[in-house]
């Protein structure tokens, strides 16, 4: 199999050229020319992550260097439950914050990974993974790819826009892994490292690839939940899982829209997004227009101008009315998450993107839609301690691996949301500035920093 540019001028590349590279060479992202479409038996007697992940996935990897390890990939990167509980009569949750950083990021980040960790590099020099994040991304990246060899992440996160135990995820693990907060929003992080991707000299000087959802090597796996999630809810009930999935860039609900279009039995897909309504907006029949993004408590998906819009409109031909059928998208602003927190907080604690998704669920039952969905939670409530916590009236219990991380020293870099800033960052990172780094103590509560 072959993938091309969503911007369709760049030469078509084989998977492990498009994981290598990150983003086309034209700036646009890689998709495949076209998607397979699998018949629901060749999953009978298929249960487990692993093997659901392994079939889905062979049509992309066929006739890769990568094929045949890809068993041992899925095995490797997919350790951790991803169950689906109920919620109430009508409602399940589908739990993807079991991983190492409690966030459904770490399911891509690990396969990512597994992936890159086996592709072998010419010349033998470092690969810098470079990865934009809004709180969530950066971590599993660093979790994922700590210890490497031959590989060094380089981290972005709007400097005061993450969470306290996000931002001390992010700059707790050190080696090959490099913090940088930037002074600005997500969306400058964003903009930088594609400006760095899309750098060709640059990349000559410095090989980078990315890591965010523009991965090709991050969406592919973000799939495979969604197929075993649906080929359960099938097998058990005859019926397509319908879903309400929170975003912010578009990636984990772009997975859900391929899956389907590969003919797993999935339904309706609703998107929630916060108080940044760029794709609800989109969806309810205005132009697509990028925004500045603004800060809310759902601080992973702040995002104004969401890059995988480009591969949404791939898989819709480029007609607009097509893209508007794959999905709804609706918006809910601060004050509605702090209402589902705060009044569930005695049955379910959800963390505030996750809240997102019980409140359009809230709004089509009240509306009277009388079919079952599920949700899907994406992050550990433990992970904002801090907005959950006052709400819910209760400590939110902090999983092992994320009180593990929380144990650790941690520091990250500043950065000006500028691209020549992160440019000279990476062509002499010895030479970065270490004047005012900020350097935070374990945590288990409260943030304790001091700047250097």
């Amino acid at each position: 199999m072959l993938f091309e540019s969503t911007r369709q001028t760049s030469p078509a590349a084989t998977v492990e050229e498009a994981i290598a590279a990150g983003l086309a060479p034209d700036g646009g992202l890689y998709v495949p020319q076209e998607l397979p479409v699998l018949d629901i038996g060749r999953f009978d007697g298929v249960q487990t992550l692993p093997d659901v992940a392994t079939r889905l996935l062979a049509p992309f990897f066929d006739g890769s260097t990568l094929a045949p390890a890809l068993g041992a990939i899925c095995s490797e990167a997919f350790d951790f439950p991803v169950p689906v509980v109920p919620f109430d009569d009508s409602t399940d949750v589908l739990e993807l914050f079991h991983g190492p950083t409690a966030a459904f990021k770490d399911v891509g980040a690990r396969f990512l990974a597994a992936c890159m960790s086996r592709l072998p590099r010419a010349d033998g020099r470092e690969l810098t993974v470079l990865v934009a994040t809004s709180g969530d991304t950066g971590a599993a990246v660093a979790a994922a790819f700590h210890g490497r060899p031959g590989l060094r992440v380089v981290i972005l996160y709007p400097d005061g826009r993450v969470s306290a135990r996000q931002a001390h995820q992010l700059g707790c693990f050190g080696g090959n892994v490099h913090a940088l907060r930037v002074a600005g929003r997500f969306d400058d992080c964003q903009r930088m490292a594609k400006a760095a991707l899309g750098d060709s000299w640059l990349n000559s000087q410095v090989p980078l690839t990315s890591a965010n959802s523009i991965s090709l090597g991050r969406l592919l796996p973000q799939m495979t939940y969604y197929a075993q999630a649906s080929l359960a809810h099938w097998r058990a009930t005859g019926t397509r899982i319908n879903l309400v999935i929170p975003t912010g860039n578009l990636g984990n609900a772009l997975a859900a829209l391929w899956a389907r279009a590969m003919g797993l039995p999935i339904g309706d897909v609703r998107l929630a997004c916060n108080a940044n309504r760029t794709l609800p907006d989109f969806f309810a029949g205005g132009a697509y227009r990028p925004r500045e993004a603004v800060a809310t408590l759902a601080n992973a998906m702040d995002v104004g101008a969401p890059s995988n819009f480009e591969r949404l409109m791939s898989l819709s031909h480029g007609r607009v009315e097509e893209a508007r059928l794959a999905g709804f998208a609706e918006a809910v602003d601060d004050t509605e998450i702090a209402d589902v927190i705060g009044r569930h907080a005695a049955r379910y604690l959800f963390c505030p993107h996750t809240a997102t998704a019980m409140k359009i669920r809230e709004r089509m039952a009240q509306a009277g839609d009388r079919r079952r969905w599920t949700i899907v939670a994406t992050a550990h409530p433990a992970k904002f301690d801090t907005v959950v916590e006052p709400l819910a009236a209760r400590v939110v219990p902090v999983p092992d691996a994320l009180a593990a991380m929380l144990e650790r020293p941690s520091h990250a870099e500043p950065m000006a949301a500028e691209d020549a800033a992160l440019r000279e960052w990476l062509l002499q990172p010895s030479m970065a500035s270490t004047a005012s780094v900020l350097r935070t103590r374990p945590i288990l509560g409260k943030m304790d920093s001091t700047a250097n």
